[in-house]
């Protein structure tokens, strides 16, 4: 298997899904989050409880969802609510276990941006914006980022702070009052990468095949490596099997990554 090829997406997904513990309520988005939520709940982690932005709680959708708007979603729901009450009853309450991120950019920090590339005023490229982002990344419990490891995704600092991670240290996301846990993990299609005992991210895993020399090659700051660098499990015959014949057999969201 440490020979096979898979592909970004394959990487992202699975190991996203392996952060996942079998109870957690999670805040899902579309795309490759909602995908590595339903592979946990088929795997290792049956109790997940999903919640979506739109409202929707105790989501178990019959299909795969192309929006937090879907009505596939409300099928076999626990709830729906307003976008309101989901914001201010379950995640700033403190209700919401995991929240899954992404950005165009991530810095040393665990801060994102999905604002805008270059100065604001005048920007090169202007970005969908936070939707709930910077929300989930201030009050979930445990935040992780999703994002292929390409240097221009990886600056030493954000052109934007969109989503607070650990801003320039742990202590100064204390001083700032919010409640979150912050960053937990970055998985990329390299390895993964989490926060020190400062706040900032650190080679902790490789993906069978990849090699430190790339995650350096792609991160804009002198990336720091784990004393204990560890090499992930490769995918699973099963979890490739479910991801392509019973989540997303046409590739919607595998074959965009």
């Amino acid at each position: 298997m440490a020979n096979i090829e898979f592909t970004a997406a394959e990487y992202l997904t699975i190991n996203a899904a392996r952060l996942l513990r079998d109870g957690d309520t999670v805040f899902v988005g579309v795309g490759l989050p909602n995908l590595a939520c339903n592979l946990a709940r088929r795997t290792h982690a049956p109790n997940l409880y999903l919640i979506y932005e739109a409202g929707v709680i105790g989501a178990r959708p019959a299909r795969l969802p192309l929006s937090i708007g879907d009505p596939t979603l409300v099928s076999g729901a626990t709830a729906v609510c307003s976008m309101y009450d989901i914001f201010a009853f379950y995640l700033q309450r403190g209700n919401i276990d995991v929240g899954f991120l992404g950005g165009a950019q991530i810095d040393q920090f665990g801060n994102i941006n999905a604002t805008a590339i270059g100065e604001y005023s005048h920007p090169k490229v202007r970005l969908p914006g936070s939707g709930g982002s910077m929300e989930i990344a201030a009050w979930a419990n445990r935040c992780y980022i999703l994002a292929p490891h390409q240097k221009r995704r990886f600056p030493a600092r954000v052109d934007f702070a969109t989503s607070a991670g650990y801003l320039s240290a742990r202590s100064q996301r204390l001083a700032a009052g919010v409640r979150g846990g912050g960053p937990q993990a970055v998985v990329t299609d390299l390895g993964v990468l989490e926060p020190d005992e400062m706040g900032e991210l650190v080679l902790t895993a490789l993906h069978p095949g990849k090699t430190v020399e790339q995650a350096q090659a792609n991160t804009g700051w002198a990336l720091k490596i784990s004393a204990s660098l560890r090499e992930t499990p490769p995918p699973s015959p099963e979890e490739l099997r479910i991801l392509h014949e019973e989540l997303d057999p046409q590739g919607i969201y595998l074959s965009a990554a």
